[in-house]
């Protein structure tokens, strides 16, 4: 039986300047689902992405690279879903990645939609190694930070989505050398014991300023940025001659009154001859090919294993994502949506 309505959360208000984001801002609402227009599909959400980037959607300020989420309409974001009613040309049955998270159904265009295998991997591996995700930390390392065997590499937020994904490339890639930071010893211990770090640091309990030099007595040629602020700081004081700076993102930056350390320190990428480059992935689309099959044969060899953290069920789904900005996830931050899926 096709739904008529379905479930989605929805966006009540906005942080106030430099405050968290809490669960009062969002609301679950169930409402008419759109009627299908030729060229569209209608999709059961699986499951969907919680990322650091939505942070600065919750803003009306610029911190971010597609749209603020408006007060009153659901937000959006990636999931993967399965076909159960069709106008564009895809077979009810085929499993799709899309825009339209946060919802239970969605009617999307067939043209924006990517469809995957769920038998090349599991369907969570498409939204996070496989997704947008592992594509970020390949394009990081190969096209920005120009990757060469033996470097090292230093990745902040190496226990969440992206940096995870970064420090195991960056040693599949022939990286000589991989460290990276976490918040908290069990991050640390997993950095380390489970996803084949060199070493790690707890910028918690320690100064990224002081660790670095510590992880990487002989300096770093490649720092894959998720952070900003100190962590930044830290990598330019601490870069090879010619080193390269791939950023990615900067959480430390999302809230409205973050403003990390002083723009002065830059001048280390003069003395050092560095290389900073900004990059946001959709730009980038030329690689995926070479990503895709590279990483999914990883997979099948079991060099690289899907790292996530779960949430189950919509009426979660703001407590998995709060929770994802505090750093609760080890890996890529999902939320089950259709409980008859192994994801």
């Amino acid at each position: 039986m096709i739904p008529t309505s379905t479930r989605m959360v929805v966006l009540r208000g906005r942080p106030g300047r430099g405050a968290d984001p809490t669960p009062d801002l969002f609301a679950i609402e169930e409402r008419p689902i759109p009627e299908m227009q030729t060229g569209q599909l209608l999709v059961r959400n699986i499951a969907m992405s919680v990322d650091p980037s939505m942070r600065g959607r919750l803003d009306l300020g610029e911190k971010h690279y597609t749209t603020n989420f408006e007060v009153g309409q659901p937000l959006d974001g990636s999931a993967i879903g399965q076909v159960i009613a069709t106008e564009g040309g895809i077979p009810v049955g085929a499993v799709v990645r899309h825009r339209a998270g946060w919802r239970e159904h969605a009617v999307v265009d067939a043209e924006t939609v990517a469809v995957v295998d769920p038998d090349a991997a599991p369907v969570g591996a498409w939204l996070g190694i496989l997704g947008q995700t592992g594509f970020t930390a390949w394009v990081g390392l190969k096209r920005i930070g120009e990757l060469h065997a033996g470097d090292t590499v230093f990745v902040s937020a190496a226990a969440g989505a992206v940096g995870s994904a970064a420090g195991r490339f960056a040693k599949l890639l022939g990286a000589g050398r991989v460290v990276g930071s976490a918040g908290g010893p069990d991050k640390v211990r997993e950095l380390v014991q489970h996803l084949g770090l060199d070493d790690a640091m707890d910028y918690r309990a320690e100064s990224p300023r002081q660790a670095v030099s510590r992880l990487a007595p002989g300096g770093i040629d490649v720092y894959f940025d998720n952070v900003g602020g100190p962590h930044l700081v830290a990598a330019l004081k601490n870069m090879t001659v010619g080193g390269r700076v791939a950023l990615c993102g900067m959480i430390s930056q999302y809230a409205d009154n973050g403003r990390g350390e002083d723009i002065n320190n830059l001048i280390e990428a003069v003395l050092r001859r560095v290389t900073i480059r900004g990059f946001i992935v959709r730009d980038h689309e030329d690689m995926r090919p070479e990503f895709e099959h590279t990483v999914t044969a990883w997979l099948a060899s079991g060099d690289v294993q899907v790292l996530q953290t779960v949430t189950d069920g919509i009426d979660h789904a703001v407590e998995g994502f709060l929770g994802m900005l505090k750093g609760a996830n080890v890996g890529k931050a999902l939320v089950r949506l259709d409980p008859t899926w192994e994801i």
